[in-house]
C-alpha cells in the first residue's frame, strides 16, 4: 500500500500527505455514499472533484489500496491505516499528531478496558466515546479484545467517536466500517461542542442503531423517574407510587446502562 500511494505522488508533483489525504477521503466519501442518502449529490461532487485530479492509472492504484485494506482487515485486526501514516512519516511535531503502535494500543486496552464482559452477560450492547479517536487505534483494539473474549464486536458494541481532523475522521470511518463495527464518527471539536459532520458506518445505519439507542435512552429516562419517586417515597400523602402500567413498554431488546469512556 505504501508504494502505491507513493507511486501517486508522480514525481513530485504532490506532496505524500496530499496523496495520502486524497485516498483516505475518497474511499470514505466511496463508502458512505452507498448507505447515507443525505446530502449524497454533494459528495459525489466532492468525489469527482478530487479524483479528477488524477490520471486513470492513478485512480486504479486508490481502488487497490482500498482492496488490499478490506483484505487485511478480513483477516486480522489492527490499526491498518494508522501504521500506514506513520510508515509515511506524516506525523507532526507542531500538532503532535502521532498514532499509538497498535500493540501498545492492544495492551492498553487489555489493561483498561475491563468490566464488559459482566455486561454483556445479561445486556444486548455496550456504547463507547472516543473523544480524539485518531486513526481509530484504541477502537479496534477494543474489537480485539472483545473478540478474545468470545464476544461479537460487531453486534455488541456500539461507537461514537470525534476528531477535529479531517482526514483522521476519515482513517476511522474507513476502519470501523470495514470491520462492520456500529458507529458514528464526528467530524468536530470536543471541547467546544462543535459538530461539523457526522459519519454513520454502514453497519449503524443497516442495524438500525439510532432506533437502539433512542430506545435505551427512554429506558434511561424511566430508570431516573423511578428512583425519584423512591426518594420520595418518605412523602407518600404527596407523591402516590408510579403504577406499572404507567411504565413504557419494553422496546423488544435489552437495552444497557452501560458505557466505557477512554477519555
Amino acid at each position: 500500500m505504501k508504494k502505491l500511494l507513493e507511486a501517486n505522488v508522480a514525481y513530485g508533483r504532490r506532496r505524500i500527505a496530499q496523496v495520502f489525504g486524497d485516498f483516505c477521503e475518497l474511499a470514505a466519501l466511496a463508502i458512505r455514499n452507498t448507505v447515507d442518502l443525505n446530502c449524497h449529490a454533494e459528495r459525489e461532487e466532492r468525489y469527482a472533484r478530487i479524483i479528477g485530479e488524477y490520471s486513470s492509472g492513478e485512480a486504479l492504484r486508490f481502488g487497490e489500496i482500498l482492496g488490499k485494506l478490506t483484505e487485511h482487515l478480513s483477516g486480522d485486526l489492527s490499526d491498518v491505516l494508522g501504521q500506514l501514516y506513520m510508515s509515511l512519516e506524516l506525523g507532526s511535531d507542531d500538532m503532535g499528531q502521532y498514532f499509538t503502535p497498535f500493540d501498545v494500543s492492544r495492551m492498553i486496552a487489555q489493561m483498561t478496558c475491563t468490566g464488559f464482559e459482566e455486561v454483556l452477560a445479561t445486556q444486548a450492547f455496550i456504547t463507547v466515546s472516543e473523544p480524539t479517536c485518531g486513526s481509530g487505534g484504541m477502537i479496534v483494539a477494543l474489537a480485539d479484545r472483545m473478540r478474545a473474549a468470545g464476544f461479537n464486536y460487531q453486534k455488541q458494541l456500539h461507537v461514537t467517536a470525534q476528531d477535529l481532523e479531517r482526514t483522521s475522521v476519515h482513517m476511522t470511518y474507513i476502519a470501523l466500517s470495514l470491520l462492520h463495527i456500529p458507529a458514528v464518527v464526528i467530524h468536530g471539536n470536543t471541547l467546544t461542542i462543535e459538530v461539523l459532520d457526522s459519519w454513520y458506518t454502514p453497519a449503524h445505519i443497516l442495524g438500525g442503531w439510532c432506533g437502539r439507542l433512542r430506545a435505551r435512552e427512554a429506558v434511561r429516562e424511566v430508570a431516573a423517574s423511578t428512583t425519584t419517586l423512591a426518594a420520595s417515597a418518605a412523602a407518600p400523602e404527596l407523591l402516590a407510587p408510579l403504577p406499572a402500567a404507567a411504565l413504557p413498554p419494553d422496546p423488544g431488546v435489552d437495552i444497557p446502562l452501560f458505557d466505557f469512556d477512554f477519555a
